[in-house]
């Protein structure tokens, strides 16, 4: 451990005194790289600083404490501090030890949700709407902006399909804290069409991807197959007259893409070439990771989209998050965006197994 903390000291200081190097100046984007990589840096460095200066501390207590001519009320006060400062002290490397764990390289992403109704017909549909706004008000919460990149409505006004982007900041990211959204969401209650009030079981899939840029991943345009169609509405009825609507079909990986919800072909292009880069890069990600033998056992779940995350069991206010075994009242207020206190709770058990795999590696 102090050898790792001794060589983040030292790439600090190497790296603060470059920055002060008149010839850095001429280089903007070598300064731009190391000032990105100094503030990883800075928070992590004033914990170590702060752990030194406590070690130091209780050094001298220590000696305080051992000194044959130092008197019982000195020595006392130096015995209370000393268990004080073992508190602090294991308090700050509990947080390095977190601040050591592998970064996720997609926790500053944006990302593209697709939320698509599963089982259970037109109540899946409606269960695919409440999933759609609860995101975007957790979205608005965080002051997050949200824009439609593809939708298919249903005739009782929920979604077969809704795919939509989830825009952030560097100071409260998107990725870290929707990514473990994705899997099949299930929701037991009794429908609004259900006139002898018996209890229906639907489901709904959630797909989190962290948004690709170009720089990412580049698509070979002769790999695309690009249809144009007229856009339509619930029952698969026309809603304009022109060809605005793209579908995008991948060839090499046959993955199509499609997006209607603008009135500019242009528009629904470039929506569904974002998607598309996004699904493909994910797809890469996750072959590299199983060629290295990755099974991610250190992780909440596995984002599969087959994978039965959360219950939502309306008649007993209940919320089960199958993955750590966890339940929440409240189900109207969860569904209104107030999400925080089950995604906090998913992330401190990731990073709780994240540490004890590391401690046994």
């Amino acid at each position: 451990m102090n050898d790792k903390l001794n060589a983040i000291k030292t790439e600090y200081d190497s790296i603060t005194a470059e920055l002060s190097s008149p010839e850095i100046l001429s280089d903007p984007k070598k300064m731009a790289t190391l000032g990105k990589r100094q503030s990883e840096l800075s928070e992590m460095v004033g914990k170590i600083n702060e752990l030194e200066k406590i070690n130091a501390a209780m050094k001298e207590n220590a000696e305080m404490i051992n000194a044959a001519e130092e008197d019982p009320e000195m020595k006392q006060m130096a015995m209370e501090e000393n268990i004080e400062l073992a508190g602090r002290k294991a308090e700050i490397e509990k947080e390095i030890e977190m601040m050591l764990l592998p970064k996720d390289p997609n926790d500053q992403k944006n990302v593209i949700v697709e939320i698509r109704g599963g089982a259970g017909g037109d109540e899946s549909s409606l269960f695919a709407a409440s999933l759609f706004r609860m995101y975007c008000k957790f979205a608005e919460k965080n002051r997050w902006s949200v824009s439609v990149l593809n939708s298919n409505q249903t005739e009782v006004g929920g979604f077969k399909e809704v795919v939509f982007e989830i825009n952030g900041n560097q100071t409260n990211p998107v990725f870290a804290k929707m990514k473990f959204e994705s899997g099949v969401h299930r929701v037991q209650r009794i429908p609004e069409t259900e006139k002898q009030g018996r209890i229906h079981t639907s489901t709904a899939t959630v797909a989190v991807l962290p948004e690709a840029e170009e720089v990412d991943l580049v698509i070979n345009d002769n790999d695309l197959r690009i249809d144009t169609f007229c856009s339509s509405g619930p029952g698969g009825q026309s809603v304009n007259t022109t060809k605005s609507a793209i579908r995008i079909t991948h060839i090499p990986t046959g993955v199509v893409v499609s997006c209607q919800d603008e009135k500019s072909q242009l528009k629904n292009k470039d929506k569904a070439l974002k998607v598309l880069r996004s699904r493909l890069l994910q797809t890469q990600e996750e072959k590299i990771a199983k060629e290295l033998g990755d099974a991610r056992k250190s992780q909440i779940g596995t984002g599969d989209r087959s994978e039965k995350i959360r219950t939502y069991n309306y008649p007993q206010d209940r919320i089960t998050d199958h993955r750590i075994k966890q339940s929440w009242s409240n189900i109207e207020g969860i569904l209104a965006g107030d999400l925080d206190s089950i995604i906090t709770a998913i992330q401190e058990e990731d990073t709780r197994l994240k540490m004890s795999d590391a401690t046994t590696a």
